[in-house]
C-alpha cells in the first residue's frame, strides 16, 4: 500500500493539536508533525494576505487518504484548507509498514 505525506496548515497551535490527535485516534493518519512559525503569503478573495500558521505534516496511505480528507474537512476551521498529498517514493521499510499498520 502506497504511503502518502499530506500537508495542511492551521491558524493556531490549539486547533492544530486538537485536529492532529483526532486524526490519529480515528486511524486516518499514522502520525502528524506540527511545525510552528510558518509564514504564509497567499491570495484570498482578491487580496494578498499573510499570517503565521502551523504546518501539519501527516503520514497515511493511499487507501486511507479519502477518510483522512473527509475527517480533515470536517474538523478544519478554514473555509478552504490547504490539503496536498504527495506520494512517498522510498523510505525505511519498517517505518512504511508502521504507517500502514497504524491506519488500518
Amino acid at each position: 500500500m502506497r504511503t502518502l505525506v499530506v500537508l495542511t496548515t492551521f491558524p493556531d497551535d490549539a486547533k492544530a493539536r486538537q485536529t492532529a490527535v483526532e486524526l490519529v485516534e480515528r486511524q486516518v493518519a499514522a502520525c502528524v508533525n506540527l511545525l510552528p512559525g510558518v509564514r504564509s503569503i497567499y491570495r484570498w478573495q482578491g487580496q494578498v494576505e499573510q499570517g503565521e500558521e502551523i504546518l501539519a505534516v501527516m503520514k497515511t496511505t493511499r487507501g486511507r487518504y479519502g477518510a483522512l480528507e473527509k475527517a480533515l474537512l470536517e474538523l478544519h476551521p478554514y473555509e478552504t484548507p490547504e490539503l496536498l498529498a504527495m506520494p512517498v517514493e522510498a523510505g525505511a521499510e519498517a517505518y512504511l509498514r508502521w504507517v500502514k499498520d497504524s491506519v488500518k
